[in-house]
């Protein structure tokens, strides 16, 4: 079975595509993969290049994420990066997976997982008061 060849430009898409949502989600792969450029390159240089990575321990971690800046950039990491991976994924399972039954259980699993993925990511920013776990953390050092 021949597949069509992608639709390259947003006029193509739109003419593709049956519904709103599947265009949405062809605009939203773009600009998610754009932004997660200079969002992990941000992250990279922040975390390696401005400071020396060798140097790194538990005290720079927390007092970097007792940061709500920081916070809120590591979660729009984890959230542009986790619906950028899943749409790819889900794109896949439409392309590869035939049988619809096997088909609806994939998504459900695929997106059960990524919401069980985003809530514990954003939970782990959130709500740890890092300054604590790492009074904790020493505390148990010999």
């Amino acid at each position: 079975m021949a597949r069509a060849a992608a639709p390259r430009t947003f006029s193509d898409a739109k003419a593709t595509y049956q519904t709103n949502s599947e265009l949405a989600w062809w605009v939203f792969m773009r600009v998610s993969g754009f932004l997660l450029v200079f969002l992990t390159f941000g992250h990279l240089w922040a975390n390696n290049m401005a400071f020396n990575a060798g140097e790194i321990d538990f005290d720079y971690v927390a007092s970097r994420l007792a940061q709500p800046s920081v916070k809120v950039y590591d979660s729009f990491l984890l959230l542009f990066a986790l619906l950028h991976g899943v749409n790819g994924l889900r794109y896949s399972i439409e392309d590869y997976i035939q049988r619809p039954q096997r088909r609806v259980a994939a998504k459900v699993a695929l997106f059960t997982v990524a919401g069980i993925v985003f809530v514990l990511g954003v939970m782990a920013l959130w709500t740890f008061s890092f300054t604590e776990m790492g009074d904790a953390v020493r505390a148990l050092e010999p």
